[in-house]
Formats: C-alpha cells, structure tokens, sequence
C-alpha cells in the first residue's frame, strides 16, 4: 500500500542517479522506515515510453536499485525491500512531451508490515 511518508522520486532522462532534491526525499523515508521497522518495501522503478522495452525494464531496475542502495546506506535493513522494475508499463501521464515523461521517470514507495 501507499504511505503518505514516502515520496516518489524522480530521475532525469536516461539516467538512475540520485539527485541531490530526491536524497532528502530519501533520508526522510530512511528516517519514517528506520522508527517503523515492522514496514517492509516495495521499490517500483518506472520510465518513459522512450527507449525499448527491454531497456526500460533494465533502466527501471537500475532506478530502483540505485533507491535501495541509498536507503541501506542509511541504514534501511536490505532484508526489508523488495524491487521490481515496470519500465514504461504504468506511466501516470500519457502526453508525448518532456513535461510528461519526466512525471513517469520515477521510483515509486510502497509497504506491508510484517
């Protein structure tokens, strides 16, 4: 389920970098996971419609991966997360224009408790 307390991120295009906005959108979801720890994770890695399927489910990985790294070296227990990458499968926006694809470039929060 959603959690009002983890934000998505957002990547640019062609890229899995955390940038420096979205790694205090991290560290506070560190910080909300670290005082929770019976929450474990989902990290949804998505893309835009641009490149080939196969390559956006591998950039989706790499997206969700580059999360988990971040969280764990906050201190997030690796044991707690789970990722699956949809590539372009579920964008929120459907226009063809930089303003929509840089809405579905993003890693999506979800939990469970235990």
């Amino acid at each position: 389920m959603a959690n009002d307390n983890l934000k998505p991120i957002h990547f640019a295009f062609d890229k899995a970098d955390i940038r420096p906005a979205d790694a205090k959108i991290l560290d506070a979801s560190a910080k909300w996971l670290s005082a929770n720890p019976k929450q474990i994770l989902l990290i949804e890695g998505h893309c835009d419609e641009r490149g080939t399927d196969a390559y956006n489910l591998a950039l989706g990985d790499r997206r969700a991966k580059a999360a988990m790294n971040y969280l764990v070296a906050q201190g997030v227990g690796s044991d707690r997360i789970t990722l699956v990458s949809f590539g372009e499968e579920r964008p929120l926006c459907r226009e063809h224009s930089e303003a929509c694809w840089s809405q579905n470039r993003r890693d999506v929060f979800l939990i469970k408790e235990k």
